[in-house]
This record gives structure tokens, sequence and C-alpha cells, in this order.
């Protein structure tokens, strides 16, 4: 089945997750090895510091050369158990072929009766951090196999080995003993149960890696998932408000509160698609309102609807914002600013705002099985009033009184008192004082 473009940014998730797991193993490698150096070096005497010195940064420089790789345009998926496998091949060689002393001539099978073997987990626990079960696995088989090669190595060029099977029933403890502490003693099962059991880790080790990339998998699908609808549930509804109905399942509760309505709407609209055509004008508008919600999100707006070639933000509502009237007034000005400084579509546009504080109630409201964010009250409808009225006063931005009593030292003109339809109380009616203008025809 071909994979779906959203599961493959998943699986793209997945293995950048997996590249960085795998960087973090080799720096706690690099770590385990400058600890393990350290301590050997302490504890086992200058004559064998070398020895311990030159083993570390022998694995230094291949965990160096592993860091470098991945990524790059030379990885490959087989490198990383490339890598282990060589681990484990200087580790186990070292096990068979260094002796186990450089002043006393003991048998090379003594490197077993020495604390060796857990040297091999460590392995096994940087395997762990690339969060792949199939690489903790492989590192289980190759361990085991590694010890067993280097024993078998060991125990092949001995000439009369001597093994568990070879202390009598029933021994007294110098029977025992003689067997046991022989220098011919190889302890072969105990061998076999040591790399039985370190298979047995890994493997458990596996399964608990496997499942935690199952859980994590399902999450990076549900937040993918989450992302990508409201990336285009946000088309059609502002992303705030998608992102608050996906959290609450659909929900949206009713919110009353002091808002501010910003309503814009480009002069000469009509003209303008009567002269281009609908297909060229709509280029011209998608354009415009990608530059026009930009602005207005920065300064914590939420476009709640595109009217034809209008624009209806709020501040406050969705969105709390204690500065609303400031950030309203400032996202207008950045409106006006952008129309006059760019073009779109190779068009040149005006635009008129209006803008009125007061109280708001907001919500999803629909029918059958349908739904939209809407806002009503008193500020919407004097919102698009005054933007109707930049025609009369040849402005660009009008502000109801409302809102210039909250906005601080702002250069604004006062042009007077108007009545408007719907209100009982006459309105104050202000404008920017740098005059911002617009030329005076119907749209």
């Amino acid at each position: 089945m071909p994979t779906s473009p959203v599961q493959s940014d998943v699986d793209r998730l997945f293995d950048a997750a997996e590249q960085a797991g795998l960087r973090l193993a080799i720096k706690g490698r690099l770590a385990a090895l400058v600890v393990i150096c350290v301590l050997m070096v302490l504890s086992r005497g200058a004559d064998r510091a070398p020895d311990f010195i030159l083993a570390t940064l022998v694995f230094v420089i291949l965990g160096v050369v592993h860091y470098r790789l991945i990524g790059s345009a030379y990885d490959r998926w087989w490198l990383k158990y490339a890598f282990l496998t060589l681990d484990v091949a200087l580790l186990s060689a070292a096990v068979a072929l260094v002796p186990p002393t450089p002043v006393a001539a003991l048998p090379q099978i003594f490197m077993f009766r020495f604390n060796i073997f857990p040297f091999y987990f460590i392995i096994l626990g940087v395997a762990a951090f690339s969060f792949s079960p199939w690489l903790v696995l492989w590192g289980g088989i190759v361990g085991g196999a590694g010890w067993l090669g280097a024993f078998g190595w060991v125990h092949a060029q001995m000439a009369a080995p001597l093994t568990w099977s070879d202390v009598p029933d029933g021994p007294t403890t110098e029977q025992f003993l003689q067997v046991f502490l022989s220098p011919d003693f190889t302890g072969s099962g105990s061998r076999l149960q040591e790399a039985v059991i370190y298979l047995v880790v890994a493997i458990l080790i596996a399964i608990v890696m496997h499942r935690t990339r199952q859980t994590v998998r399902r999450q990076l699908q549900a937040e993918r998932d989450m992302t990508t609808i409201s990336q285009i549930f946000g088309r059609f509804v502002p992303e705030a408000v998608a992102e608050s109905m996906i959290r609450n399942r659909g929900a949206l509760d009713p919110t009353e509160r002091p808002a501010t309505v910003l309503f814009s709407d480009l002069a000469g609209f009509t003209r303008m698609m009567e002269a281009r055509g609908p297909r060229d004008i709509v280029d011209t508008l998608n354009a415009f309102f990608d530059d026009a919600s930009e602005i207005i999100g920065r300064h914590n707006g939420v476009v709640t609807q595109f009217q034809g070639d209008g624009i209806l933000a709020t501040f406050n509502v969705p969105l709390e914002d204690a500065d609303h009237a400031q950030n309203a007034f400032d996202a207008a000005n950045a409106l006006v600013d952008l129309v006059r400084a760019k073009t779109f579509g190779g068009e040149t546009l005006e635009i008129r705002i209006g803008l009125s504080t007061g109280p708001l109630v907001a919500g999803s409201v629909g029918g059958g099985g349908r739904q939209s964010y809407t806002v009503y009250g008193d500020p919407v409808n004097l919102a698009a009033r005054l933007e109707s009225l930049n025609k009369t006063h040849g402005t660009s931005i009008l502000i109801s009184q409302s809102t210039a009593e909250l906005l601080r030292g702002a250069d604004l003109r006062h042009i007077g008192e108007v009545e408007i339809r719907g209100l009982r109380d006459p309105i104050g009616l202000y404008a920017c004082g740098k005059g911002h203008t617009v030329a005076h025809e119907p749209n």
C-alpha cells in the first residue's frame, strides 16, 4: 500500500529521533570509555595503563567516525550494526589474545575468571540509546557470540581443559577446589550460561523498546493528525478557534467580554473586479489577505471572517488580550502602511478601517451538523459603519470614542459626533492625526 503523506511525516520524525538517539548513544559510549579508562588506570597499576589508554583511543576514534557519518551522505542503515559488531569484535579479541597480566605468565583462560563479562553489557546499554530494538537484539546476538567465540578460541588452545563435568559426584572440599582452582579449569557451562543470559536481557530490552516505539509512534501520529486538522480547519475558521475546538472536541463555549473590533474594506474593489475579472482579483485578494492576517495575528488579533474584500478581526476574543484597543490600533496603522508600501498581484490597493470597542459575545453557532465562529454586539456594527464613513471624511482609519479612550499617547484628531443608525446616543469620532487619506470613490 502507498504511504500517506502524514505517515511519511511521522516516519521522518521517527528517523530523526533515531538518529538523535544514535548520536546520544555515541556520546554515552564516550563517557563510559573515559570513566572505565580512568578507573582501570588507577586500579590496575602503571604497567597496564598504556594498554587501557590505547584501547580507549581506538574505541573513541571509532565512535567519532560513526558520529560523523550519521545523517551524512555516506550514512547507511547497516552502519550502526557494523560499528556495534566492530566494538564486540575488538572487545572479544582483547579477551582472547591480550595476556591476563603483563608480568605473571597466567594461562589465557584466566581472562574469563576476571570481571570482564560486564563490559559486554555496556555495549548493550549503549545500543539501547539508539531507540532501535533491532540494534539491541543484534547487540545481544553478536555480544553472546563474541563472548563464546573468544572462549572457544582460548579453549581450543588448551591441551587438557577441565570443565564442571570433571568435578566428581559428591565431592569433598579438596576435590572441588582441585578442579575449580586448577589453571586448566574453563567452566564452559558457565560461559554458555553467561551468553544465554546476555541474549535474554537483550531480547527483554528489545521488547520493551519495541513497545515504547509503538507508543511514541502513536503519539507522533496523534500530534501530527491534530496539527493537520488544525491547519485544514484553520482555513475556514481562525486558527486559535480551531485549536480550541479541537482541544475541547468541537465545543467552544460562548464568551462575553469587552473587545475591540477591526473592520476593513478595500477602496474601489467593485471597479477593480470589473476591470480585471474574478480570477485575477481572487489572486490579488489572497495575496493581500495573507499579509493582512499575519499583521493582525502579530498584534494578538484573530481574523474572524473574510467578507468579500473585507476583514472582520477581533481583539480580546477568543484570545484574551488586556491591551486589545492599543493592539487593534497598531494593527490598523500597520495595514495602512502595508498597502502603501506594497502591491498585490500587480495591483495597488487602498484600505479603509473602522475600530470600535465594547462588549462582545462570541461563540460557535450553526445547525445541521455545521458550525461557524461568530461575534455579536454593537462594536461589530459600529466598526463596519465607521469603515464606511471613511469615504465621507476622506480618511483611512476612523476610531470610536470607546476605543480612543483606551489608547495611550496616540496622535488622534477629533472629528465630532455622529449619529449611527441603531444606536441611541451619538458616537464620538476620531481619526489618526497623521492624516491617512483615501480617494473618495464608491465601493
